[in-house]
């Protein structure tokens, strides 16, 4: 596979996007090849699947110069065939097309994320040179020392304040704009942030929290701001603990966009026969929207709830870019990328444990809440 891309490197990139092209078109015949002619009866699909069984594991062999892949490739094609011909005894079905076409992703998917996250929870019960193993010491590291304790801590509170902050701010600028002359003005201004990335505007908010001494021109629009007003510069990122609450301002900032069209197009799907009939009842704006809109969008509020409650238990960039988890503001995946720096393997595969079990229920929740709207619909 090596040789092939050396080999690719050195053609013109004219030659090189048609050859590209060309290796994914056959690959995917050979996928329709197997799942549409190889089941059928006869000599001709008889010396088709032959060919596969052979020629599969011979080109492995000759891709990745490896024995063991070739074995690999060879079982994984004999038991793919033995199927498809199982299927040609047993009439047409869609299952076998169906594991057929899904291959690819599971494969990927076991190999991107089921194998690391088992890899992973083993090196958290390794010493840091993986060599010996130490049960639950660096679990118990995490949990029992001061600066293990603070960054679980400033986790939560993302996880708190970020979800409600940003579904709140999102749900009432979708509600109060909704129909609003210049509507998609407004909402294009306060989607802008989602096109920004997570680096970017840490960049920017950076800046913002920019602090020079009193006697000098400030360049941070904040502090600016405060020197205008007759007082003293902040250095914001230093000011704990309320440095972790002007961090999460930035996830805000982000946030809130999504938060509001999700919310926006949940708002225009409620029906405006229940709207009409609560105000003919004699009910006022706020129970308008407290017993119908907010009832109406619920699905749609728990997946903004538990999609940014998520992103909050997986933040990395913004603290990285910022402050680098100084001055008390680490979160659990910065600790972990700072743990590995430091050649402490298995406390930081202890931490990636840790964040892991922290998103689960959430990811275990939202899966629920749409299986049970699959079940009403």
């Amino acid at each position: 596979m090596t040789a092939f891309f050396q080999w690719l490197s050195t053609l013109s990139p004219w030659l090189e996007i048609p050859i590209i092209i060309g290796v994914f078109v056959v690959i995917v015949a050979l996928i329709l090849v197997l799942v549409e002619l190889a089941p059928r009866n006869g000599r001709g699909f008889l010396i088709l699947r032959l060919l596969v069984c052979v020629g599969t594991p011979a080109l492995v062999l000759w891709l990745f110069q490896s024995y063991q892949w070739a074995i690999i490739a060879a079982a994984f094609v004999g038991l793919g065939i033995f199927l498809l011909d199982l299927r040609a005894k047993n009439g047409a079905g869609s299952l076998f097309q169906l594991l057929a076409f899904l291959a690819p992703a599971i494969i990927l998917l076991v190999v991107g994320l089921v194998v690391p996250a088992i890899q992973t929870t083993g090196q958290a019960f390794m010493n840091r040179g993986g060599s010996a193993f130490v049960g639950l010491d660096n679990f118990a590291w995490i949990f029992t020392q001061p600066q293990g304790i603070r960054v679980v801590l400033n986790t939560i509170v993302w996880v708190i304040v970020t979800p409600i902050v940003s579904t709140i701010a999102g749900l009432a600028y979708a509600y109060f704009i909704d129909k609003a002359r210049g509507e998609k003005y407004y909402k294009i201004l306060v989607f802008l942030p989602m096109a920004i990335s997570f680096v970017g505007a840490s960049i920017i908010w950076r800046f913002m929290y920019t602090s020079r001494p009193a006697d000098q021109e400030q360049i941070g629009f904040l502090n600016q701001v405060i020197v205008w007003f007759g007082g003293q510069p902040l250095n914001f990122l230093a000011a704990d603990p309320w440095n972790t609450l002007f961090l999460i301002v930035v996830l805000i900032w982000v946030q809130t966009g999504f938060a509001m069209v999700i919310l926006s197009a949940a708002i225009k799907g409620v029906p405006t026969e229940q709207l009409e009939a609560a105000e003919l009842d004699g009910t006022n704006a706020w129970q308008r929207f407290m017993n119908v809109v907010v009832p109406g969008i619920r699905p749609a509020l728990v997946v903004v709830l538990t999609t940014i409650a998520i992103a909050s238990l997986k933040v990395f960039d913004i603290v990285r870019t910022m402050t680098a988890g100084a001055n008390n503001t680490s979160v659990i995946a910065n600790e972990m990328y700072t743990q590995l720096r430091s050649f402490e393997s298995g406390r930081a595969a202890a931490f990636a444990v840790v964040l892991f079990v922290l998103v689960l229920p959430l990811v275990i929740y939202n899966a629920v809440q749409l299986r049970k709207q699959q079940e009403v619909r």
